[in-house]
């Protein structure tokens, strides 16, 4: 779309734009001297009832209505402000300077006096005066902004809320903006068939028919302050309509000032799972963090970053971020710093979890109390072709993490795990379940340090996450690509993953397994049709051959799985957050653990792959890994390794 500078320009358009603030204003003010005695002559013929009034018999009063009023609307700013942003000052002006204008009219009746003057003219001038030069103004805005706004192309949009947030939105893009607003949808039946500012307001099931005769393409939400059930169910009855819809921010951004509700966003994939994101507990929150110093490894990602956030807004004595990518580390600095300015002092250690040397440095420097192990390589098919990686990362980066904890003696070493641990088909998986593996045997040795697990689901708009490759394929024109028809996962926002871990941090006793009642699997197949039909688009399949986006499926890749589960087995029970479960699950001993570890470093030494593959199989418990992954192993000699197999 053009830039307003760049949008050609209508002829009384052009000459405005032309025109210098001077000769606006001598316009303006020549206008409003043709209008009051217009309204004038108007009240004198109403009230005469002929439309033609002694008119030189009245000329004092003709005088008066123009020097009782351009005074008082030039000394009330009037004429300095923008004709296409006049407000509610503007009509206070107007209505002053005519009040003014009327009693002026009355005054010179009296005086001079005027005979055969009627006593009402002044009341019906009153009338028509603050119609005709407020009028004249009206008229001038509603083409710069409706017609003006048409011109240019801006993109005609639905309102649906005529509340509030609804008019102020209206108000905002009638003045700038992309959007040219074009109609109210509301549920309220009492606001159905009025006009503000010029827009009808409609009820739903005028949608369809609206939405043909105004060509528009797109539906603003303005509920901000309605539930995150009500608004779901809003986009739901959207979904059909094929068209782009859009919200505009929360109520607490919009009460804050960090967002105007001009701001309008597209709709995300947390506003349409069909589950509400479990509400936090502020004591939880702060127990395991506020007046301590708190380490973050990983911090940098996507949910080490979140996690340092909402650390940083409980107040820590010191918050210790660490990182080995340098961009990652760099901006959560920076963030942070803007965020709390020196009220929370920070410390960037870059650096990765398998350096030994470094990690026990960091400890024995900082003493910190609590520690968060986010440091991992998440996704699935890139672990899958660098097992060695992987595994040297997830599971022996959490050894050496947790040696150094406890060497430090941190008080509480939380480890944000997976739900793909469980029974697991990748690389990834069993490294994250070994990983756990690890912190449960070691809490059977150690009791100054507790050890906890938080595992959860698929997080959105982090860097593993499907909804973003979504959306970059549909700006690209599609295809959008699912691995299986009947492939589901589990999901959670970003922020609520984050206070899942400061949470159960805080009720940790000790070798837990926390897990989050997420609800129902979500289909993956069926949360691409939404975000397609969310973007203004239609699905293309055998039943609507003329659609936009096709949908492909690209087949299960490796280690993939169609369903993930949270629990291995059933031992559960409740905690003190309803919404957080605590699982008991076996484990292996540490002396056994400790050997096995020792042996399947000496099978990533040696990149002896199809050790590798056995020895998860034996370690993990359900562990089925993809045959391939013996295919990955160099021509060099296997290495057999000593000792049985665990089971």
């Amino acid at each position: 779309m053009l830039s307003p500078e760049a949008q050609p320009r209508r002829p009384l358009e052009a000459k405005l734009d032309h025109m210098s603030r001077g000769r606006k204003r001598t316009l303006a003010i020549a206008v409003d001297c043709l209008a009051l005695p217009l309204a004038l002559y108007a009240a004198l013929a109403l009230r005469l009832g002929d439309w033609s009034p002694p008119v030189m018999q009245f000329w004092p009063a003709f005088a008066a209505s123009v020097l009782g009023c351009i005074p008082v609307f030039m000394r009330l700013g009037l004429y300095r402000q923008m004709v296409r942003y006049m407000g509610n000052h503007a009509m206070a002006s107007v209505l002053k300077g005519v009040t003014v204008g009327a009693l002026a009219i009355a005054t010179v009746a009296y005086l001079v006096p005027l005979q055969v003057f009627p006593r009402s003219v002044p009341v019906i001038f009153w009338l028509l005066a603050v119609l005709f030069v407020s009028g004249a103004r009206f008229m001038v805005r509603a083409y710069v902004q409706w017609y003006q706004g048409a011109a240019t192309g801006r993109d005609a949009i639905v309102i649906f809320g005529a509340g509030s947030a609804g008019l102020e939105l209206a108000r905002v893009l009638l003045q700038q903006g992309d959007f040219r607003p074009v109609a109210f949808i509301d549920d309220d039946k009492t606001l159905h068939g009025r006009s503000v500012y010029g827009l009808t307001v409609y009820p739903r099931d005028a949608l369809g028919g609206l939405l043909k005769r105004t060509l528009a393409t797109q539906v603003c939400i303005a509920v901000p302050s309605g539930s995150a059930v009500q608004r779901r169910e809003i986009i739901h009855f959207l979904e059909p309509y094929g068209v782009r819809v859009r919200l505009i921010p929360n109520l607490s951004d919009l009460v804050s000032g960090r967002e105007s509700v001009a701001n309008v966003r597209d709709v995300a994939i947390e506003d349409i799972l069909l589950r509400d994101e479990v509400e936090a507990l502020p004591h939880l929150l702060a127990r395991s963090v506020r007046g301590r110093v708190v380490m973050v490894t990983g911090a940098g990602g996507s949910i080490g970053s979140e996690l340092s956030r909402q650390i940083a807004r409980e107040k820590p004595e010191l918050l210790v971020l660490l990182d080995q990518n340098e961009y990652g580390l760099y901006k959560v600095q920076k963030e942070l710093e803007q965020l709390t300015g020196e009220q929370v002092p920070l410390v960037t250690v870059l650096g990765s979890v398998t350096n030994v040397a470094l990690m026990e440095r960091t400890f024995r420097r900082y003493r910190p109390s609590t520690v968060y192990h986010a440091a991992a390589y998440k996704h699935v098919s890139l672990v899958e072709n660098n097992v060695i990686q992987g595994l040297k990362n997830n599971t022996f980066g959490t050894l050496h993490t947790a040696d150094a904890a406890i060497s430090a003696g941190v008080r509480d070493f939380i480890l944000i795990s997976t739900d793909k641990a469980v029974r697991t088909s990748s690389v990834m998986g069993a490294s994250k379940r070994m990983a756990e593996m690890i912190l449960q045997a070691l809490q059977e040795e150690t009791t100054g340090t507790r050890f906890s697990i938080v595992r959860f689901g698929n997080v959105l708009g982090s860097s593993g996450s499907v909804v973003p490759l979504f959306l970059e394929q549909i700006e690209r024109g599609g295809p959008v690509t699912v691995t299986h028809p009947e492939v589901t996962r589990y999901f959670m926002t970003i922020p609520e993953a984050a206070q899942l871990v400061l949470q159960a941090a805080s009720m940790a006793e000790g070798g837990d397994i926390f897990v989050l009642d997420m609800g129902k699997p979500v289909k993956i197949v069926d949360l691409a049709e939404r975000v397609i039909r969310l973007k203004g688009h239609t699905v293309r399949d055998a039943q609507h051959p003329s659609g936009d986006i096709d949908i492909e499926f690209t087949g299960l890749k490796p280690g993939e799985k169609l369903h993930e589960e949270l629990l291995l087995g059933a031992d559960v029970s409740g905690t003190e957050h309803r919404k957080i479960l605590r699982a008991t699950e076996s484990f292996v001993p540490w002396k056994e653990l400790h050997r096995a570890l020792n042996t399947l470093e000496l099978a990533c030494d040696t990149y002896d792959y199809a050790a590798i593959k056995e020895f998860i199989e034996g370690l993990v418990e359900g562990a089925d890994l993809e045959a391939q992954l013996g295919d990955l192993s160099p021509r060099a000699p296997v290495v057999h390794l000593p000792g049985k197999k665990i089971t």
